[in-house]
């Protein structure tokens, strides 16, 4: 995802072995470690932007004439609950995230009048075990379990894909996403002191 290059290359090779490409959903996403961002080093803040938000922007871009030869396509971009919440001890990995929302919301702009569809999605805990899969370690609890039940991964998926098969403009996934959009819309600095509260004793642990 973060060589521009590979990806780049990606799109003639689906061609040649499928012979069109229809749709595109970005989903590789990483954590940062659940540090303050005072104490977070530039080599974890590149890795989290060079694939959260680099990986997006090219795999977007590479797929894009493509879908736009096609008499219907589309591209979704997940984004995260991070991604217009902030979540303490994750800043960084939220402002990636916080990126894919708004480029893929100008995105979908641009295609008015095109045959390309664009949606964004927000998951809030969903059962994809990020955090291992990140090579983060936080003590054996992870930002999905520490606070709440997390949604199953089957579940958020067919979420997502319904979503696109009605051309939605944003799909929120999971109970606890669409609350925290809820509050957060209601009053930001009440639903920021919220989520600092849930994620405290977690933060603390990581000092």
């Amino acid at each position: 995802m973060t060589d521009r290059a590979a990806v780049e290359a990606l799109p003639r090779s689906v061609v040649e072995r499928f012979g069109s490409v229809d749709g595109i959903i970005n989903c590789a996403g990483v954590i940062q470690p659940f540090v303050r961002l005072n104490d977070l080093d530039y080599a974890a803040i590149d890795r989290v932007f060079d694939v959260n938000w680099r990986g997006t922007l090219y795999m977007t871009k590479a797929f894009l004439p493509l879908l736009l030869k096609r008499p219907e396509a589309h591209v979704v971009n997940i984004s995260s609950m991070g991604g217009f919440l902030p979540v303490p001890g994750q800043a960084v990995y939220g402002a990636s995230k916080a990126a894919v929302k708004l480029m893929t919301e100008g995105l979908h702009s641009e295609m008015a009048g095109t045959g390309v569809d664009v949606t964004v999605v927000f998951p809030g805990a969903v059962a994809t075990n990020i955090a291992v899969n990140s090579g983060v370690n936080i003590g054996g609890a992870t930002a999905e379990t520490s606070t709440r039940k997390v949604y199953p991964a089957d579940k958020a998926a067919r979420d997502i894909l319904d979503g696109m098969e009605r051309n939605s403009f944003r799909v929120l996934v999971g109970p606890d996403a669409k609350l925290l959009d809820r509050l957060y819309r209601l009053s930001p600095r009440r639903a920021t002191a919220f989520i600092a509260g849930q994620m405290k004793d977690l933060l603390a642990a990581h000092r």
